[in-house]
């Protein structure tokens, strides 16, 4: 008989079992089987007559099954009931669970009413602790009732095997079986203790700052006193502290944050679901990476970690977010605010910022443009973006030179690393605007930094200094790295150098000063050694020599040399050239010697000098070498009458110049706001001892010089020469200065001009200009040939209005000192040079009338006017024709005859008379 058509059809109770594959797809070759009957076993003796999982965990749920002929069918439903059991046994659990939360609940708020601030912080965290051990019962029952369906599906898979061995498999249905996972799947109690371990890491802090915030009161609340910090404060104290020393606390926090919640994540994942611990991290990461990966997963206890998970990924992200964008501002904020370090060589610094600094880049960037461009670097206490655009203002060519700005103090090392002080060919330090004593010792202070450097100096040291008195403390501290530049000492000694002379400033200072046109430079020539210096000045076509660097003597510079000194090997030439690549000695000419009849000397007049005190330099003071002649020490064939207009702080130091070059008789009358008492005590406080003074004597008049009728209680046409000081009141301001100096000049040109007769006027219209002698410039430009009017000038642009009407010669103080800065930057044996120049003795730069050397309308080339001028002891190096307005210095085709005028003028070096 066969089995099929014995066995009745399925019972619809039975829920859990689904027809197997035999039943809902026919086998198109049906098995066949024994139509013997089976011999029935006793139940005992069948190995197939029981079953039970070998799990101890499940011990308690067994099945049996008996194969009889006489049974049709095995009753499945004995295998449903243990899990509709434990289901009943889960809700029970979930009632005593509730039961319990309620019970807690009551407790809880009973002990709400009798707590105070500390009880109820510590309900909050019971009640957390509840939650999350609630939390965690919940995910456990969840995993433990997964285990137990994943338990029963291998039992009915153990069960379809052995009913398809006994070949009864039509009975039993196998569409749901799965291959047994019990040996893929992790240990549950590893599971387990996975989720105990998270759950304890991330309620610890909550823990451990709510203990230390109890301990922190308990110890306050038994000492009686608030003053001691609390330990969470101290905490937060310490945190903030890493983060702020450290400058990668930031980051690494981050970075362990991330790997923390990718940890404590994976833990999650590998306790709630299947996969390894492995794929757990990973998939941690991935939730972590991109929040929408949480959404594939299935079940409560996965989606509540994979959330959980995604959120702190955010957290992370937006954390990360945020350093970079606080690193890449800092960043950007450093390069704008000049914090960034400046990788140069061979570059020039300048610290600190004034009005001279225009004129300054300008004349560096004319020296650098034979050499394609230079780097200068500007480091000072100021916005760098505002340096830039103050620069970018500025109206001239830079020439290739790119200008490097930076914000920082010279006075602190780190910053002076920042912009590679140690690799700068040459270092400037500019006078800062204010009073002179403080900026002078600024820069003292800035001389001692740089000194301090570890790395050493690769370039020399120009400072800019405002009092003559703080020079030898510089110097002292610096050593021989430092070179000084005295601004007002120099300008006081060419405005009185110009006032003498009328012109010189123009003529002479705008064209050897600086880099446009001629400058001062030394080099050595071994082909020149043994000549004579005579024969040297005739040896360059291209440059005019006016000097020697004696290495006899220390490497002494010697201007203006005796003819009979012969150039030693070691020593080297001073000239002055258009640049220091375009001349070379070359063959010496053949030069007509013609001697000329004006070339005797004044007689020398016997004189009593009297040295108080002692100088290191007094030997040079006594004797200086111009082969082996003395100096003269000559004065004025007339008494002269000067006007001091305006108060300059190194007035003392003017004075005593003026005391030296003037005749006895001579009056220097000052005209400024100052008291006179408050006047002759700062003269005296400036080392002035009026009563010392041999030549000149002071007339004091009180007034203020841009009130008309205060100017006219002065004889202004008396006066030989006024000088227009501007104020120390408004020094500081370079426009209200040149303002109220061009006031004052044209209120005392038209007070002369009124004053004069027109008769005296000896200037043509065609010798002055295109202004007509009715109008008022024209009437001032005759007025100013009966005497000299100079006026300091702080503004460039001040100097376009002045030298346009003619009507005042003018000293560009702030333009003249940036010249001297530049020339010295670039080669510092030009100091010893400008210092004997602008000295009361030694040399100076002079302009003499043709008729000392030729008379009218005689031809002669510029070799022989040297030659001619060698007999006075003199060097020319450049003439101003009676019909043009400039000076050319070092003049081409020097061996070119050409016709001179007796109004023709010749710019000289000449010793002091």
């Amino acid at each position: 008989m066969s089995l099929d058509s014995e066995s009745p059809s399925p019972s619809p109770g039975r829920d859990w079992f689904f027809p197997s594959p035999s039943f809902s797809h026919p086998n198109p070759n049906p098995r066949r089987f024994c139509t013997h009957p089976r011999v029935s076993r006793p139940p005992k003796h069948s190995p197939y007559r029981s079953f039970s999982h070998s799990g101890s965990k499940y011990a308690g749920i067994r099945r049996s099954v008996e194969f009889d002929r006489r049974t049709e069918s095995l009753p499945i439903s004995d295998v449903a009931r243990p899990v509709s059991e434990h289901k009943s046994n889960i809700s029970v659990k979930k009632s005593d669970v509730s039961v319990k939360k309620a019970d807690v609940s009551v407790d809880v708020s009973g002990e709400k009413k009798c707590a105070g601030d500390s009880a109820g912080r510590w309900r909050t965290a019971v009640l957390a602790a509840i939650f999350a051990a609630l939390l965690a019962s919940l995910l456990h029952k969840n995993f433990s009732l997964h285990n137990q369906i994943s338990a029963l599906q291998d039992q009915i898979y153990e069960l379809n095997l052995r009913l398809q061995t006994c070949n009864i498999s039509d009975y039993v249905d196998t569409t749901n079986a799965t291959p047994p996972e019990s040996d893929h799947l992790p240990d549950r109690n590893l599971k387990n203790m996975a989720l105990i371990i998270t759950f304890t890491i991330l309620s610890s802090p909550f823990l451990i700052f709510k203990y230390i915030d109890h301990v922190s009161k308990s110890r306050r609340s038994a000492d009686n006193t608030s003053e001691e910090v609390s330990l969470n404060k101290q905490l937060a104290y310490r945190v903030d502290l890493f983060l702020s020393v450290h400058p990668y606390a930031k980051p690494l926090a981050l970075l362990v944050a991330t790997l923390l919640l990718i940890s404590l994540g994976g833990l999650a994942l590998f306790g709630v679901t299947v996969d390894s611990l492995a794929d757990c991290l990973w998939l941690s990461w991935t939730y972590i990476a991109d929040s929408g990966n949480h959404a594939n997963s299935e079940g409560i206890g996965p989606k509540l970690v994979s959330v959980s998970i995604s959120f702190g990924g955010m957290l992370i992200f937006a954390m990360m977010l945020g350093l970079v964008s606080d690193a890449i501002s800092e960043k950007l904020d450093s390069l704008r605010k000049g914090r960034s370090e400046v990788v140069e060589q061979n570059h020039t610094l300048i610290l600190g910022w004034s009005d001279k600094l225009g004129s300054l880049l300008n004349q560096l960037s004319i020296a650098n443009e034979s050499l394609g461009g230079g780097i200068v670097v500007v480091m000072a206490e100021r916005d760098k973006e505002e340096m830039e655009l103050d620069i970018a203002k500025m109206e001239f060519d830079f020439r290739g030179t790119s200008v490097i700005c930076r914000s920082g103090s010279p006075l602190i090392l780190a910053d002076l690393k920042k912009v590679s002080v140690s690799k700068a060919r040459a270092i400037i330090v500019l006078a800062e605007d204010g009073n002179a004593d403080q900026s002078d010792a600024r820069a003292l202070r800035t001389v001692l930094s740089l000194t301090g450097v570890k790395e050493g100096l690769r370039g020399h040291i120009v400072v800019e200094l405002s009092d003559l008195d703080n020079e030898v403390l510089v110097k002292l501290v610096g050593g021989d790295l430092v070179e000084t530049v005295v601004a007002h000492d120099v300008i006081g000694r060419l405005m009185i150098q110009c006032a003498r002379q009328p012109g010189l400033a123009q003529i002479i200072w705008e064209d050897i000063l600086g880099f446009e046109n001629c400058e001062f430079y030394i080099k050595r020539w071994p082909e020149l050694d043994g000549m004579q210096f005579e024969d040297v000045l005739i040896s360059f076509p291209d440059a005019i020599p006016c000097g020697i660097k004696a290495a006899a003597y220390g490497g002494k510079i010697i201007l203006n040399p005796d003819d009979s000194y012969v150039l030693q090997e070691g020593d080297e030439v001073l000239v002055i050239a258009e640049d220091d690549d375009t001349y070379a000695p070359a063959a010496m000419p053949m030069v007509k010697e013609a001697s000329f009849i004006h070339i005797a000397r004044p007689a020398r007049k016997p004189q009593k000098i009297l040295l108080c005190g002692w100088r290191r330099d007094i030997d040079d003071m006594i004797v200086v070498w111009r082969g082996k002649l003395p100096r003269n020490f000559i004065g004025p064939k007339s008494a002269e009458k000067i006007l001091f207009c305006g108060w300059r702080r190194d007035m003392e130091d003017m004075i005593m110049v003026l005391d030296a070059f003037l005749a006895n008789g001579s009056e220097l009358w000052m005209f400024n706001e100052v008291p006179e008492k408050e006047r002759e005590k700062k003269l005296i406080d400036g080392g002035l001892d009026i009563t010392r003074l041999f030549n000149i004597t002071l007339v004091n008049r009180e007034g203020n010089a841009v009130i008309r009728r205060h100017l006219e209680s002065l004889p202004l046409e008396s006066f030989d020469s006024i000088l227009i000081l501007a104020d120390e009141s408004v020094e500081d301001s370079a426009i209200q200065a040149d303002s109220r100096s061009l006031a004052t000049l044209l209120l005392i040109r038209d007070i002369q001009a009124k004053r004069l007769p027109y008769r005296e006027a000896r200037v043509t219209q065609g010798q002055r200009g295109s202004f007509s002698q009715g109008s008022w410039i024209g009437e001032m430009q005759q007025a100013s040939d009966k005497s000299v009017i100079i006026s300091e000038i702080l503004d460039p642009r001040t100097k376009n209005l002045l030298s346009m009407s003619k009507i005042s010669d003018y000293v560009l103080s702030n333009e003249l000192v940036s010249m001297a800065l530049a020339m010295v930057s670039e080669d510092r044996q030009i100091n010893d040079v400008l210092e004997e120049l602008f000295a009361e003795e030694g040399n100076e730069m002079q302009i003499r009338q043709a008729n000392l050397y030729l008379h009218e309308g005689e031809e002669l080339s510029f070799y022989e006017i040297i030659l001619r001028a060698r007999q006075r002891r003199e060097i020319v190096i450049g003439y101003r024709l009676s019909s043009a307005e400039r000076a050319i210095i070092n003049p081409p085709h020097k061996n070119q005859r050409q016709r001179w005028s007796l109004k023709d003028v010749f710019v000289v070096i000449a010793e002091k008379e």
